[in-house]
Formats: structure tokens, C-alpha cells, sequence
């Protein structure tokens, strides 16, 4: 005996698809969107990813070898709003799966060398505490001492309040360990992704040899509404997208995500002079130039980061384990 069973709908809507862009608000299934690398196949909007999904599209398979996973925030100021500091951090720190709003460590871009520090708005809105300043200002110091580039991804929502002073304070001490490679000419590029704003866009984000943002984010260091609410005057459209600050001369260009693996791996062979440098030659003792440069700049960056971060980070920057080890330049000291 044949049964037929016929299934009506209760109702004559589509069926819902599995995602839904919030530009353009067109549907797409989840693999095709994670195969775009996170970009809608439809608009080409940008949406947010993490830090290891950024390093794992960004650097070479296999060859990023985290650093200074240790290093934590302590609460100096015993901030509490509707909760503890602490008990803030621990929920990031579930919720993101990081110990920090930004991660730090050694890398291969299109088969060039580099530090490289991705910060992750997930955590805390990527906000820069102590910690943030802390370990850029290591991934500087081992940039400038090794004669490496450095490259940061950057998204943030700005300095941590609940550091309060501690934090603007990184916006110096940032810029400063931006000096520090400059002296040892080491390159250094950036990466601004959706959104980069407040103390991260007026301090380090900003001051690199290259400077380059995704299409659509977000750069400003106050909101448009507060602005607009300020000066009473119409914003002209685009207002803090990427594509106008392009066009004021606030970056050098603007790179899908597809791209940004080999276009900042031309930029760092283009800034190192095209081609691996010969670090044998120079001065009779075999030291060149650059390199002279990079050690005056990290012993630089040795005086002055001991009276920087004792106070505000807890992390021995010669804890022992693999993960946490160092290049040999970095445990001499």
C-alpha cells in the first residue's frame, strides 16, 4: 500500500537563509561568506573578525609563533562601575578567547619576516590599556632590535576607561616605541581595520610608513554625532570612512581583504629596499649601518621600558616556556 503525505506551509514565506548582510542585506550561506574570507560575495562589506582569524588570513600557514601570552592587567585604580574591572576582563577573556585585546608575536606575510601585533575589538571594544601599550612597545623593541619590520592591525574603540590616566598615558609611550623604529629604520606598516577611532587612531595607528585601511571602516577619533552635535554643522557624506580619509591624504590606500597579504608583503620588501638585505656587510667588524641603528635603538628601548611597565602589567618578559621565549637579542637583556 502507497502513502502520499503532502506538506503545506502555514505560511507563504521564503525560507529564512542562514545569513544576512547588514549592508546590503542580501542572504548567503555561512560557508560562502567564510570562503569570501568574511566579506559579503554581494556588497563586499567588511564585517569584523577576530585576531586569529585576522593572523590566520593574513601571515603565512604555520609560521606565527605567538609572544608574551603572560603578560595580564592588573587594576591599579580598583575601578568598579556596575561590575569590577577584573571581573570585565574575565569576561572578555571568555567571550573572545584572548588574554588580552591584542596579539602580539613573530610572523611570515607572502614570505617576509615580520612582527607582527592584531588587536581585537571583540575584547573590551579593542580598547588600549596598559597591556596593549605594553606589549606593542615589546613588539617595537623586538621590531627595532632585530632589524624586522613590524606590522599592526589595528581596531579600537579607543583608550580603557577603567585604566583612566594609565591608559591615555599609552598614547605616548605607543608614539614613543613608533621613534624607537624609526631610529633603528626598521619599516612599519599598518593595517586600519572597522573601526580604528580615539587614542589607537591618534597615536601609533596613524604614524607608520605606510598606512593602509579596508574598504568602508571606520577612522575617526571622535564620533560623528559628537561632532555634529558640537559644531552644528552638516557632515559631508562619507564622513570617517576609509574611502574619504583616502581622499584627504590620511592614508596611502585602500585594500580589500583579499589583497592585503600579498600588497603588505610587496610593502615590506619595497621599504627594505626590494630585497633581503645583506646584514654581512658594512663596517669591518660585519656590522652595517641599520644594524648599528637597531641595537643603539634597543638599548634604548631597554632604559626607558623598565621605568614604563613594572607598575601597571604583570608578565616576566623572561618567562620561561617555548611560547614566551624570545629572540636571543631580547633575553640579553
Amino acid at each position: 500500500m502507497n502513502v502520499t503525505v503532502q506538506i503545506e506551509r502555514r505560511n507563504n514565506e521564503p525560507p529564512r537563509p542562514e545569513w544576512i548582510c547588514p549592508s546590503c542585506h542580501q542572504g548567503a550561506r555561512h560557508s560562502e561568506v567564510r570562503a569570501n574570507l568574511m566579506v559579503c560575495p554581494h556588497c563586499d562589506h567588511h564585517l569584523r573578525i577576530g585576531a586569529r582569524e585576522r593572523i590566520q588570513q593574513l601571515t603565512d600557514e604555520g609560521t606565527f609563533g605567538e609572544l608574551w601570552t603572560m603578560v595580564t592587567t592588573l587594576d591599579p585604580l580598583q575601578f568598579v562601575d556596575l561590575e569590577s574591572y577584573p571581573d570585565r576582563v574575565r569576561e572578555a577573556q571568555a567571550k573572545t578567547g584572548l588574554g588580552e585585546a591584542i596579539v602580539t608575536g613573530i610572523a611570515s606575510i607572502d614570505s617576509t619576516p615580520c612582527v607582527l601585533a592584531v588587536m581585537d575589538f571583540g575584547f573590551m571594544g579593542g580598547s588600549m590599556g596598559s597591556v596593549v601599550g605594553e606589549k606593542l612597545w615589546r613588539s617595537a623593541e623586538l621590531a627595532s632590535g632585530e632589524d624586522l619590520p613590524l606590522v599592526a592591525v589595528c581596531t579600537s574603540g579607543g583608550a580603557r576607561m577603567q585604566e583612566g590616566i594609565l591608559s591615555l598615558m599609552q598614547m605616548a609611550k605607543t608614539s614613543c616605541a613608533v621613534d624607537l623604529i624609526n631610529e633603528a629604520t626598521s619599516p612599519f606598516v599598518t593595517i586600519l581595520a572597522d573601526p580604528c577611532t580615539g587614542g589607537v587612531v591618534a597615536s601609533f595607528a596613524t604614524l607608520a610608513d605606510i598606512c593602509v585601511a579596508e574598504p568602508g571602516a571606520r577612522l575617526y577619533f571622535t564620533g560623528p554625532r559628537v561632532i555634529q552635535q558640537t559644531t552644528q554643522e552638516e557632515l559631508p557624506p562619507g564622513f570617517s570612512t576609509a574611502e574619504r580619509n583616502l581622499e584627504l591624504g590620511h592614508l596611502d590606500a585602500v585594500v580589500p581583504r583579499r589583497d592585503l597579504r600579498v600588497k603588505v608583503g610587496n610593502y615590506l620588501r619595497l621599504l627594505g629596499g626590494g630585497e633581503e638585505p645583506d646584514r654581512g656587510e658594512g663596517t669591518e667588524d660585519g656590522t652595517g649601518r641599520s644594524g648599528r641603528l637597531a641595537q643603539a635603538a634597543a638599548e634604548r628601548a631597554r632604559t626607558l621600558a623598565t621605568y614604563a611597565r613594572r607598575s601597571f602589567v604583570r608578565g616576566d618578559r623572561e618567562a620561561p616556556g617555548p611560547p614566551e621565549e624570545a629572540p636571543a637579542r631580547e633575553q640579553s637583556s
